[in-house]
């Protein structure tokens, strides 16, 4: 199979494709905001490589699934998460990086704590986009 540079997408494919991850990025938040960690886990490849905000490095579906259920049910009982893809480079048609800008607010909707800035690798696979390599960042103000 040959594959084009990533030069070579053309716009109405790009948005296409833009589109498609921005939905992935929604499940990331979805899954979050309702602490369903079977669904947040789905949107790993099976070798994926996580690294938390907090420096944990997770390798695979099996670990990140693992320290998931630990973590994310009752996680977001007192704060919620949005996700907002700020950028999306195409390294090739079928792998991006994508820049993503998450808040935490409370349930009134005020921003409490520091942001993340998630970098997530993104490869498309069997015509589905699925998280690969991902570096949860905290933000901190200085």
């Amino acid at each position: 199979m040959i594959r084009m540079n990533a030069e070579h997408i053309d716009e109405r494919t790009r948005e296409t494709e833009i589109e498609a991850i921005r939905r992935v990025v929604a499940a990331v938040q979805h899954s979050q905001r309702n602490m369903l960690p079977e669904e947040f886990v789905g949107l790993f490849r099976h070798d994926a490589v996580w690294t938390t905000a907090h420096g944990r490095r997770l390798f695979g579906r099996d670990e990140i699934s693992e320290f998931t259920h630990k973590v994310l049910p009752g996680a977001m009982t007192d704060v919620t998460a949005t996700y907002e893809v700020e950028h999306v480079l195409f390294i090739r048609p079928d792998v991006a990086a994508v820049k993503v800008r998450q808040r935490y607010l409370t349930p009134g909707g005020e921003p409490v704590g520091n942001a993340g800035s998630p970098m997530y690798v993104m490869s498309k696979e069997d015509g589905r986009w699925l998280l690969t390599a991902c570096q949860n960042t905290e933000v901190h103000d200085t």
